[in-house]
């Protein structure tokens, strides 16, 4: 506690600053969730307050983020389809993966893996965090321009036959499901058919429509329509957000762009009584815990998405520890990565049963807190009580703010969230593998891969991919490598120190190989083909190992398949410089002793050479 309270005035005007800076982001991010400003103003004040108290990077602000956003964005359209377009029912099931997202965390800190994160390909990362911009961007023109697809009429009712279709099928479901027969009792099926309203189906062509018109792809779908619909006031409010971030910039950063936008954008279409779209109604009084997700819940509800709750949680678990770097590197500090999982793991956790969105470690925020004074786990607290006063003191005022002054914040949030370095190195990376007649970047490939899949199908399986493809291009380069330092030559063409003293009478009759680098599964081939090499007059190899450190299980079926075929062929294998590990794996299928009996494993070449001189007779 003592060093809790070493900084007081830096870490006070820190998580000051720092909860300032993420207001409008708060409010943005849980606007664009789908889930409305509370909940990204829930999400910002627990995760803030729980992951500095309980994780291991004393400046680290944390709350919503770009790339958590994004794909609990995704998470909330799938469940909400899948409840009716309904919000309200299915929240139980969306607070229940962010919690399982939250406990994933705090389960990868305790197993140790937070410092394994930074294995991750960075072209990986680099075509992820492009995709969460350019996804962002596409996300959010529609309301910079006004256009809202369950409000239009014309639009909403090319959905009504589809929404007659689904409300049927919904009926015949809750007949099944107690126990009605259809064709028996087809009555009962027309008598409930004649009970629903017209209100019913618009909402449910609402529903679809709003469906058709989410995401990257649906937002692109239905452009043509949204620029056939401006409303011009929205586009300038948007504008005019996106103006005051960048213009505000070049007079001082001692003042967040983004909070003056809001302010003088949301104070112009207020003072003027313009006829602006708003956001939601911002909940007054402390948030309560969602309870229903425990009363209600359901496993069969969140099973699909355990996988996505997995993706969340090691996703939030990149973005909080590469923020930790950048803190480390500004406070010449060192993080504790498996303790600041723990923490997020934590703070993620408690926001879901109040239902907020789910967060990470935020680099901007954490920058500020820094810049401000901020030194300990107090600075990432007392911006999480900020935000929670604010939002007390000022809920109904925030109410108020234009939808559009939200979405011109998130616009500029996107363009920043792009790796620009990444992209700038396209054309100077090495081009190392060809398709026919292309050359290209492996590198390149594994980003772009990334940010089209990620951008226009899912983010997770993306990611996924990209790991999958970035790791079977890294065991090439490595198979290619290890093969190209272990060519096979015969003696006559290579041969060590040692060897010197070899009797050139039976240099014919015996073949000498030298193994250097691991055998795994990049290198057999080239080792398969040792068989090919040795000469005919030869009825002796001898295999040097003192330089195989590693034999994996696909290296340990080669070096079989390869002594079944020269016992087979009547030649005589022998073992130099057997190391413990390859020792180790060839004992557990008795390839020793069956194809190689002890006695023809030599510690060093000077015995072995004794053994040829004693039993291998000169013929050529």
């Amino acid at each position: 506690m003592k060093n809790l309270f070493s900084n007081i005035k830096g870490d006070a005007f820190g998580g000051i600053t720092a909860g300032i800076v993420a207001l409008p982001l708060a409010l943005a991010f849980g606007v664009s969730s789908g889930l409305g400003p509370e909940a990204g103003l829930y999400g910002a004040i627990f995760i803030s307050f729980f992951a500095a108290l309980f994780g291991g990077t004393a400046t680290q602000i944390s709350g919503p983020t770009a790339p958590m956003t994004a794909v609990s964005m995704v998470i909330i359209a799938g469940i909400v389809a899948a409840n009716d377009g309904s919000v309200e029912k299915a929240l139980p099931a969306i607070l229940t993966v962010f919690l399982l997202a939250g406990l994933i965390q705090i389960g990868l800190g305790f197993l140790g893996v937070g410092k394994y994160i930074r294995y991750i390909p960075y072209p990986v990362v680099s075509g992820f965090m492009t995709a969460i911009g350019v996804i962002i961007l596409l996300t959010q023109i529609l309301p910079s321009l006004g256009y809202y697809p369950k409000e239009d009429e014309s639009f909403v009712e090319q959905f009504k036959p589809q929404a007659e279709e689904v409300i049927l099928e919904n009926i015949l479901k809750e007949e099944a499901g107690e126990g009605i027969l259809v064709l028996e009792n087809f009555k009962e099926t027309i008598d409930r058919a004649d009970l629903i309203t017209a209100e019913e189906i618009l909402n449910e062509s609402r529903t679809l429509a709003a469906k058709e018109a989410s995401g990257t792809i649906g937002a692109i779908k239905v452009l043509p329509r949204a620029l056939q619909h401006i409303k011009w006031l929205e586009l300038l409010l948007a504008l005019g957000t996106i103006f005051i971030i960048y213009g505000f910039k070049r007079i001082t950063t001692a003042i967040p762009s983004t909070l003056v936008a809001l302010v003088v954008m949301s104070g112009i279409a207020f003072g003027f009584d313009l006829g602006y779209v708003r956001i939601s109604e911002i909940p007054g009084g402390i948030p309560v815990p969602k309870l229903e997700m425990f009363t209600n819940f359901n496993l069969g509800n969140i099973t699909p998405y355990i996988f996505t709750a997995l993706t969340l949680s090691l996703l939030g678990a990149i973005d909080s520890l590469l923020t930790s770097v950048v803190a480390d590197n500004m406070t010449k500090t060192k993080h504790k990565p498996n303790k600041e999982l723990i923490g997020q793991g934590i703070g993620n956790s408690i926001a879901s049963i109040f239902g907020g969105i789910p967060g990470a470690g935020a680099t901007i925020r954490t920058v500020v807190n820094i810049n401000a004074g901020g030194r300990t786990k107090l600075s990432g607290m007392i911006a999480g009580v900020m935000l929670l006063v604010i939002m007390l003191a000022l809920g109904p005022i925030a109410s108020k703010i234009p939808a559009a002054v939200l979405a011109g914040i998130l616009i500029t949030v996107g363009i920043g969230v792009m790796d620009y370095k990444g992209l700038k190195a396209i054309p100077s990376l090495p081009r190392d593998i060809k398709f026919g007649p292309l050359k290209l970047s492996s590198e390149v490939l594994i980003m772009l891969v990334v940010l089209v899949l990620s951008t226009f199908w899912d983010l997770i399986y993306a990611v996924g991919i990209g790991l999958i493809i970035a790791s079977l291009m890294f065991m090439k380069k490595i198979g290619d490598l290890t093969a190209e330092r272990s060519d096979v030559k015969s003696l006559k063409e290579e041969a060590w120190e040692d060897e010197a003293s070899f009797p050139s009478a039976l240099k014919e009759e015996v073949f000498i190989k030298h193994l250097k680098g691991p055998l795994f599964f990049g290198s057999t081939s080239d080792f398969q083909a040792l068989t090919e090499q040795i000469p005919k007059t030869a009825k002796t190899v001898i295999l040097r190992l003192g330089r195989m450190q590693y034999m994996d299980q696909s290296g340990l079926y080669a070096m079989e398949d390869m002594l079944q075929e020269l016992k087979k062929n009547d030649i005589e294998v022998l073992f130099v410089g057997l190391l413990k590990q390859p020792r180790y794996m060839m004992e557990r299928i008795d390839i020793i002793p069956d194809f190689i009996p002890n006695e023809h494993i030599f510690k060093d070449f000077r015995t072995c050479l004794q053994w040829i001189k004693n039993n291998v007779a000169d013929n050529y």
